[in-house]
């Protein structure tokens, strides 16, 4: 489907099952209002799947890996080698997120839509939880030019789309986000400043672990990749091609298909973040299908 036709296809979520439960709540024993934060995600839940008692049982963390040009700025505390070899700690299961995911009753799939890597050639093929879907081998160096293309970059959010299209049709019933991508937080703070209008020190955070002199760098670098790519804040696609990555725009496009399948997405962590904004304002309404995860040490996550 074409991205304009898809994203007219979504709509706000139904306020009628969100009453619904609300009365359903109050009808229980306790005090109104008592679960806090756990009734407000019931009643999203409930208006997302217009199921007044929404099933979860298949449940998928999307895990996408891009490495960045960036990168080569010194940046990270890590080398870019570091990007596939996590890669395959996340494929073979050993992995923070694979835990969590095992203890949740979720799947993980680990999504190449950008790694400068060859997994094919070193013997990884496709499985169920490894899919390639490489747009990129790496973006650009964002501080001497554009990350992406535009049409880079919409490759990369269909890719997103396609696979929330995929897994729906597999009848899974709510989404994880997650990332990979040694220096993606140099890319995630340029968006959030150009889209929010914060200053670049408000937003930039340590990432890996940097030192003050590293950090001092990296805002410099993101600075820079600013003014030398003059990204449209009004043009959501704009900021993403010139300052983002391949994993950023594909949650994006994941966070956009489930709203079209009427999926609930959980947003974990800074970077999802970043692809989190691009896809609202891309279209609002997807915002109506989002859960946030948690607030992480970087700076950013809390602008």
């Amino acid at each position: 489907m074409e991205l304009n036709t898809l994203l007219s296809s979504i709509k706000n979520t139904n306020g009628k099952f969100a009453e619904d439960a609300q009365n359903r709540l109050d009808s229980l024993t306790k005090p109104q209002g008592s679960m806090g934060r756990l009734e407000e995600f019931a009643k999203q839940l409930v208006a997302i799947t217009e199921t007044r008692m929404p099933s979860l049982d298949r449940k998928v963390v999307f895990t996408f890996a891009g490495d960045h040009g960036v990168a080569e700025e010194g940046v990270s505390a890590f080398p870019k080698e570091v990007t596939p070899q996590m890669v395959m700690n996340f494929i073979n299961g050993g992995a923070g997120i694979n835990v969590l995911a095992r203890h949740a009753g979720a799947e993980v799939v680990v999504v190449d839509i950008g790694v400068d890597y060859d997994f094919a050639g070193a013997g990884f093929k496709p499985t169920a939880n490894f899919v390639s879907s490489k747009i990129v081998s790496g973006t650009r160096n964002m501080r001497k030019g554009p990350a992406m293309t535009r049409d880079e970059a919409v490759k990369c959010i269909q890719a997103g789309i396609e696979l929330a299209n995929e897994y729906a049709k597999k009848g899974y019933k709510i989404f994880g986000t997650g990332e990979m991508g040694i220096a993606n937080t140099t890319p995630s703070s340029a968006i959030t400043a150009v889209l929010t209008g914060k200053s670049v020190e408000d937003i930039t955070g340590r990432g890996t672990g940097i030192n003050d002199e590293a950090l001092k760098n990296k805002v410099q670098v993101i600075k820079d990749s600013i003014a030398a790519n003059k990204p449209d804040r009004n043009d959501p696609l704009d900021v993403l091609a010139k300052i983002g990555g391949a994993e950023i725009a594909g949650i994006a496009g994941l966070i956009i298909g489930a709203a079209a399948n009427k999926i609930p997405v959980v947003i974990d962590g800074f970077i999802s973040t970043a692809g989190a904004l691009i896809a609202y304002l891309i279209e609002p309404k997807t915002k109506d299908y989002m859960f946030a995860a948690h607030m992480s040490q970087e700076v950013g996550h809390k602008s």
